[in-house]
């Protein structure tokens, strides 16, 4: 396959015409890339726009979590994902928890950060004795930059001097933090953080008398990872609401049970990656309905489950003498403006639906739909396993594999009503199915 040149200067028209021509189809390849363009000219233009070498819309289901109380709240929930038992599992939870008290969340605190990395050649103690100096400068230099920002609350917090040298030599840090507010605020940090490397290699050279080959900045950049950007939520209620959830456990014996599940991924990097990733189920299908940045979410969630030095579950139980405790501190930076979130159409209905929350009452509604997703699992985990469901939720795209009539559907449907599904078994009632249609002709 020969490299292509200058595609980024292509019409969107050529640009489909040339990836055709890789294709064992190009025709059939063209005419489905068109059926998914909005039908709105203009939409489909703001579409284009939000990324590079755009040839059409990769379209994921949009739907909603109805039903979720928080802090005594109900909302419903957009979330776009492709796993339909994602969606349906944290319903379920949602339905559970409605009226066993519903969900308690507040933001623990919504600082983020990002550092100048820079060398140093000179000597450290001069570094650290102007600091104080540069950090002032630093302030004065981002005036500009922070002051729309500090007039709603938020802006530059902190500046500080970190010392990395005894592990690789003459390397620095200036790490800053920032309020955001209702932003996500990359872009408005890292703008900062280039300017704040600008103030101090002026200092430096000017004010120090420093050679420009003695202080070097090597990068700036904010941090995907905010262990102060923080929200906690929590599902509680007495063993006596626990009653019935499985035939075979009594309300206490369901939480004790519950407890060691979620201990052993507290134990266990097997165990606990995969815990993980349910609750990102959740918190993941909402970051995307609102037009955020789920890779920066789940990135650092990783990192804060590492954080004690091994890796962990993110949720935790706790027993008392009459109440079963379920929570999760997770960090959450999550925006409400900028970006995605007035551009792109679905996400705006997103926030109207939601009630046009802020940014830290979103980081709540995210969080409590990873704690129901999570909720959900370990409970299906610990009493009817989860494979059954799981794969009940799968039949139709199974069904849609085979290419299955409406009637084939309804037959296989009403069949595995209760028995396991699994691709080979449906194959072969779909076989039969068929091949007892055809002799009856």
């Amino acid at each position: 396959m020969l490299a292509i040149k200058g595609f980024s200067r292509l019409s969107k028209k050529e640009k489909i015409e040339m990836v055709s021509q890789f294709t064992s189809n190009p025709k059939a390849f063209i005419q489905e890339i068109h059926s998914f363009d909005h039908p709105d000219k203009s939409i489909q233009e703001k579409l284009d726009s939000f990324s590079e070498n755009t040839l059409t819309n990769f379209t994921l289901p949009y739907g909603v979590v109805p039903n979720l109380v928080i802090n005594g709240k109900m909302y419903n929930v957009p979330v776009v994902i492709e796993e339909s038992s994602v969606v349906a599992a944290a319903a379920s939870a949602a339905g559970f928890w409605q009226s066993r008290g519903g969900f308690k969340a507040r933001v623990l605190n919504s600082i983020k950060s990002g550092q100048v990395h820079f060398t140093w050649k000179e000597d450290r103690y001069r570094l650290f004795g102007h600091f104080e100096a540069i950090k002032e400068q630093v302030k004065n230099g981002l005036e500009p930059l922070t002051k729309n920002m500090t007039s709603r609350g938020g802006g530059l917090k902190t500046v500080e001097l970190i010392d990395y040298s005894d592990v690789l030599d003459d390397y620095y840090q200036l790490s800053l933090k920032f309020d955001t507010v209702d932003s996500m605020g990359a872009n408005f940090i890292n703008s900062c953080l280039e300017e704040a490397a600008n103030q101090l290699k002026s200092y430096a050279i000017q004010k120090m008398g420093v050679s420009a080959e003695s202080i070097e900045i090597i990068m700036s950049i904010l941090s995907n990872y905010t262990p102060e950007c923080v929200v906690r939520v929590e599902l509680s209620c007495p063993y006596g609401d626990l009653e019935n959830v499985d035939e075979n456990l009594s309300g206490k014996d369901f939480a004790m049970k519950f407890e060691k599940a979620v201990r052993i991924a507290e134990l266990d990097v097997f165990r606990a990656v995969t815990h993980n990733k349910g609750i990102l189920n959740g918190i993941d299908a909402v970051i995307l309905s609102t037009g955020n940045d789920f890779r920066a979410v789940e990135a650092a969630a990783h990192a804060y489950a590492a954080k004690d030095g091994k890796y962990q579950s993110l949720s935790h139980v706790r027993l008392t003498e009459e109440e079963f405790h379920f929570y999760m501190e997770i960090p959450l930076a999550a925006g409400s403006v900028g970006g995605l979130t007035s551009l792109h159409p679905l996400a705006k209905w997103s926030f109207d639906i939601l009630g046009n929350p802020n940014a830290g009452e979103l980081m709540m509604i995210v969080a409590c739909v990873g704690l129901a997703n999570n909720f959900a699992a370990v409970k299906s985990l610990i009493t009817k396993g989860i494979q059954t469901g799981h794969m009940k939720m799968h039949l139709t795209n199974m069904l849609n594999t085979l290419e299955a009539n409406e009637t084939e559907k309804k037959e296989a449907i009403n069949y595995f009503t209760n028995k396991t599904v699994s691709f080979s078994r449906l194959n072969e009632f779909i076989d039969n199915l068929r091949k007892n249609n055809s002799e009856g002709k």
